[in-house]
């Protein structure tokens, strides 16, 4: 009998010293979540979504066309492709991932965001995203007569949006990506919660060389006052190297938005701009 209870608890220690392994092995597999990095332009990436998301990015960007009642998404409608929806494309393996990560992209991870640049007409477009945005619901946020309810996802409209619509919708999933002008709007932070704008409409500097200090002061005042309203910053249309990264992130931008998913990991990583 003693001898059994010697075996039953040796075969005991051998499986929770197995399972400790696995969990680690699971959690070591994790990317360190980047909150700091916007994958632009996402879906022209080898595999869209998945590079970004192995990099740990937690803001991707897709542009949408409507098409025979499909949301394709493509840079220029003339390369659309009918098997490349929003749905397979992003939708679908976020929704997958999510659920497998116990409500979050990244397992016990930060919010994530999804960018949904609208081409074509933004009533006609909003109009056929938002039953399909419906569907997906259990792992968006979503706005149920004016009150938030944070979800793994938090969609973000750009380029044609239907601010109208979309701020009339009594449960709304989707919220609308600003730009700088409308800070003086002041609208409601859970309806723009991003401020974005392209950057050479702003600046002149191209990160060659140190910034000029006018432009770094102009710089910081967008931020703070941006911050003030609760939004984040971004800037597209950016020089997008490791100098420029740096100047915006010291200077409280929120966003690197970048076409460089390695590069930039391995820099916020490295430089400890993740921090904050």
């Amino acid at each position: 009998m003693r001898g059994n209870h010697h075996i039953r608890l040796i075969v005991t220690l051998c499986v929770v010293t197995i399972w400790i392994r696995i969990a680690g092995a699971d959690q070591s597999d994790q990317p360190v979540p980047l909150i700091h990095c916007h994958a632009h332009n996402d879906y022209e990436h080898t595999h869209p979504f998945f590079d970004a998301e192995s990099n740990g990015f937690c803001s991707f960007e897709a542009d949408v066309h409507l098409v025979d009642g499909a949301l394709l998404v493509a840079h220029d409608r003339s390369k659309v492709k009918p098997d490349r929806t929003l749905q397979s494309l992003y939708l679908d393996p976020m929704k997958k991932q999510i659920e497998a990560n116990g409500g979050r992209l990244y397992r016990n991870g930060p919010p994530v965001w999804l960018l949904i640049d609208v081409k074509g007409n933004a009533d006609d477009t909003y109009a056929a995203l938002r039953p399909v945005l419906k569907q997906y619901a259990s792992i968006l946020t979503v706005w149920r007569d004016g009150k938030k309810e944070q979800g793994a996802v938090t969609v973000v409209i750009s380029g044609n949006r239907a601010r109208k619509m979309i701020a009339a919708d009594k449960v709304r999933y989707a919220s609308i990506d600003g730009i700088l002008s409308d800070l003086d709007t002041n609208e409601p932070a859970d309806l723009v919660p991003w401020m974005s704008e392209n950057w050479s409409n702003d600046f002149k500097w191209r990160a060659r060389g140190p910034m000029p200090q006018a432009e770094r002061e102009k710089l910081k005042a967008i931020v703070e006052k941006s911050h003030a309203q609760g939004r984040l910053v971004r800037f597209w249309g950016a020089p997008d190297y490791p100098e420029f990264w740096k100047e915006i992130r010291d200077d409280g931008v929120d966003f690197i938005n970048t076409d460089h998913l390695a590069q930039c990991r391995n820099f916020l990583l490295k430089e400890g701009k993740e921090k904050n």
